[in-house]
């Protein structure tokens, strides 16, 4: 069961949060509040909150479990003016955390949701358990990054006539599709919506550059280092994020622990929800038990 709860974000945004809980377990049939430790699951940049279902479900055994959509994406508002500013979305994070009483909470994050989480982490180490970093750098991306961006979101074909035909370009004639990828394609599948001239993405394009402006420019070791808590990196073997740099991630966080997933791109959380577990339970299991 999947119950959405609304949020008061940074200047005033209405934010769409779901939590994720087992319709029949002691925890959902009990009244008052979930005690239970709790986790926050954090999209990227092209993501939405519902992209986390995989993980979200085994997680949700042992744990309260909320997903957000971040300002901009899925049910939450999209200001036209913003900000969409890392402040912004960082201040978001804090305000579901206090608000709905998660802390200390373990931050789950992937790609642009991972640099929320840490940074998040370091601002506030009082609301932060745990970080899990799934598939993203730390090293600044530059210009020429933010300007092939650009040119990609402009060679969207939109509106797309049905949902399929979202799936198929961007599985298969998508420019930057080396090889068909049907995973992929059904990762931005999910992110469209029925508009009255076709299919749409729940997002403005315009706003995503503008919040990838934000951070694409500058590295963001310093924050990394300030995180104190245990925090897992996770990379796809064929994701965005290289070895030689998550490895020097690791070395660089105070409690870092590495992990790599095979035959997992840049959607790891999405395309290969099994094997994240594998990866995070190890991990999620030595944070409870220096809970105890």
């Amino acid at each position: 069961m999947v119950q959405r709860i609304d949020v008061t974000g940074a200047d005033g945004v209405r934010l769409a949060a779901w939590e994720f809980r087992e319709a029949d377990s002691a925890a959902a049939a009990q009244p008052g509040p979930d005690l239970r430790p709790a986790v926050l699951l954090l999209h990227g940049l092209m993501g939405r909150a519902f992209h986390w279902s995989g993980t979200a479900r085994w997680l949700r055994e042992h744990r309260r479990v909320l997903a957000l959509d971040q300002r901009g994406h899925g049910q939450s508002d999209r200001p036209a003016h913003g900000p969409y500013t890392r402040e912004a979305f960082v201040a978001d994070a804090e305000a579901v955390v206090e608000q709905l009483g998660l802390a200390p909470v373990t931050l789950i994050g992937h790609s642009m949701g991972a640099l929320t989480a840490w940074q998040l982490a370091a601002r506030r180490p009082d609301l932060v358990e745990a970080v899990v970093i799934c598939d993203m750098r730390a090293s600044a991306l530059g210009e020429a990054s933010q300007q092939e961006w650009a040119d990609w979101f402009h060679r969207w074909p939109l509106p797309f006539p049905t949902q399929d035909a979202a799936r198929r370009w961007f599985g298969e004639d998508d420019p930057r599709v080396e090889r068909p990828d049907p995973g992929r394609g059904a990762f931005f599948a999910e992110v469209m919506h029925e508009a009255q001239d076709g299919w749409r993405p729940l997002f403005s394009r315009r706003q995503m550059l503008r919040a990838r402006e934000t951070w694409v420019h500058d590295a963001h070791w310093e924050e990394l280092a300030q995180v104190r808590c245990p925090t897992l990196v996770v990379r796809g073997l064929d994701g965005e994020l290289g070895r030689a740099e998550a490895q020097e991630m690791v070395r660089v966080l105070p409690a870092g622990q590495y992990a790599e997933i095979p035959d997992a791109g840049h959607y790891l959380h999405y395309d290969q929800p099994a094997a994240l577990r594998a990866a995070l339970e190890p991990f999620l299991a030595d944070v409870k038990a220096s809970r105890i």
